[in-house]
C-alpha cells in the first residue's frame, strides 16, 4: 500500500508538537517552576545575634504561608507585609534566648518550600530594666493619672526605647521625659471617666545605650474612675469638689499664710498622689527650738506635690473660710477632710488659684501645668500633629 502524504500544515503541526514534546509516545512531561527561596535573618547558626535588628523572614519566587518563632518556648509575634513576601518580629528580640524558627512558602503551581533554622541573641554587658511604673496594675485612678515609668539605667537611646513603649487607651497622649532615667506619659485631655488603659513596655532587647540593652517586657492595665475635679480658691478661701460635673462638696478651707516662699500654697493643676491618715509633718529646714519649727501628725492627708502640700484635716474651723494661716497646706474641717480622704483616688485634679506662687510642671505630678506643645517638645520622637503620637483605641 502507498503510504499516505500528510498536508503541509499538518505537517508543519506534527513538527511542532515534537519539538515541544520529544517523548510525544511516552507521554509530555510537565515543567516544575522552582521551589520559592525563603531566607531567615539573622541566619541559622548564628550566635552573638543583637537582638535590637529584630527577626525578618523573606520569601522570593513565592509568598509565606506560615512562619513560626519562638523564643525559648515563647511565640514571637509578627506581621506579614502586604504582598505577603516579609514577615516581621513586632519588636526586638529576647537577649541571651535561643530563638527557633520554621517558615513555609508556596510558588506558583503550588510548589511549596520549608526552611527551619535557629540562632541565639547575645547576652549583653549591662541590661536596663523598668525599676517601677505609676499606676499599679488594676488600680482605679483619676482623670488626670500620668503613667510614669523609671529605668534602672539611664536611657541614652531615648527614642529607640520611646518607640517601644504602647499605651492603648481611649485618649491622645504622648510622653515626655523628665531625666535620663524617667519617661511620662499623659494625655492630651483629661483622660474619659471609665475608660481602659493599657500599656506595655516592649523594652527587652532593645538597645538603650552603647552595650546596653532592655532585659524584659512590662504590662500595667488600669481603669479611670470617675471624673472628680477639685478647685481651690485661696482668696475666697473655699474648695469645691464636683464628681462627673456634678457639686457634691462646698469645704471651707485655709490655705498657705504666704510670709515666706515656703508658707505659700502653689497655684496650678495638682494631682492627688498618695494619702495617709496619719502623716507625720516636720518644718522643713528647721530644728526644734527654731521660730516655726513644727513635728505633727496630721489625719486624712492627701498629697498633692512633692513641696509638702496636702489637703487635710486640721481643727482650725475659726480660719478656715475666712483666712490663710496654714504652712502651705490646704485644711479643712475634719469630717470633710475624712469624705475627701474616702473619696480621693490617685490622679485626680485639684487646681489651685489665687496665691503668687505657682506650680512647677516637675514638683510631685505637676505635669498638667505644660500645654500640649511644650509636652511634646520633652518627647524623643518627632510628632506629626495631623497625628496622634500614641495609639488609640
Amino acid at each position: 500500500m502507498k503510504p499516505r502524504t500528510l498536508p503541509p500544515a499538518a505537517r508543519a503541526l506534527l513538527a511542532a508538537l515534537l519539538a515541544a514534546c520529544p517523548a510525544l509516545v511516552a507521554g509530555c512531561a510537565v515543567r516544575v517552576p522552582p521551589a520559592p527561596r525563603i531566607t531567615i535573618s539573622p541566619a541559622s547558626g548564628a550566635v552573638a545575634v543583637a537582638p535590637d535588628a529584630g527577626l525578618v523572614v523573606r520569601a522570593e519566587g513565592g509568598t509565606l504561608t506560615s512562619v513560626l518563632a519562638f523564643a525559648g518556648r515563647d511565640p514571637v509575634p509578627g506581621a506579614f507585609d502586604p504582598a505577603r513576601t516579609v514577615w516581621r518580629s513586632s519588636w526586638t528580640l529576647r537577649p541571651g534566648t535561643q530563638y527557633v524558627v520554621d517558615a513555609v512558602a508556596t510558588g506558583p503551581q503550588s510548589v511549596t518550600a520549608q526552611v527551619a533554622g535557629r540562632f541565639r541573641t547575645l547576652t549583653p554587658r549591662r541590661e536596663v530594666a523598668v525599676a517601677s511604673i505609676v499606676p499599679y496594675d488594676g488600680e482605679t485612678v483619676g482623670i488626670g493619672m500620668p503613667i510614669i515609668v523609671t529605668f534602672t539605667r539611664p536611657v541614652e537611646d531615648r527614642a529607640a526605647v520611646e518607640r517601644a513603649l504602647v499605651v492603648r487607651g481611649p485618649a491622645e497622649g504622648a510622653w515626655h521625659w523628665a531625666s535620663s532615667t524617667q519617661v511620662v506619659y499623659r494625655p492630651r485631655k483629661w483622660w474619659p471617666a471609665g475608660g481602659e488603659v493599657r500599656f506595655t513596655a516592649h523594652l527587652a532587647g532593645v538597645r538603650a545605650a552603647p552595650g546596653t540593652y532592655g532585659s524584659a517586657d512590662r504590662s500595667v492595665a488600669f481603669t479611670v474612675g470617675r471624673a472628680m475635679v477639685s478647685t481651690v480658691d485661696t482668696r475666697a478661701h473655699q474648695m469645691v469638689v464636683r464628681q462627673d460635673g456634678r457639686v457634691t462638696q462646698r469645704l471651707p478651707i485655709s490655705a498657705g499664710m504666704a510670709t515666706t516662699r515656703e508658707y505659700t500654697t502653689t497655684s496650678g493643676i495638682h494631682l492627688t498622689m498618695d494619702k495617709g491618715n496619719p502623716v507625720r509633718m516636720v518644718s522643713p529646714g528647721r530644728r526644734k527650738g527654731d521660730p516655726g519649727y513644727y513635728d505633727k501628725l496630721i489625719d486624712y492627708a492627701v498629697r498633692i506635690s512633692n513641696s509638702g502640700e496636702y489637703v487635710h484635716a486640721l481643727d482650725n474651723v475659726w480660719a478656715q473660710g475666712r483666712a490663710n494661716v496654714s504652712h502651705g497646706c490646704v485644711n479643712v474641717r475634719p469630717d470633710q477632710a475624712r469624705w475627701f480622704y474616702d473619696h480621693a483616688l490617685r490622679g485626680d485634679p485639684v487646681i489651685v488659684t489665687g496665691t503668687t506662687r505657682h506650680l512647677e510642671w516637675n514638683n510631685g505630678w505637676g505635669y498638667w501645668q505644660l500645654s500640649w506643645p511644650r509636652w511634646l517638645a520633652g518627647s524623643a520622637l518627632r510628632h506629626d500633629a495631623a497625628e496622634p503620637p500614641s495609639a488609640v483605641s
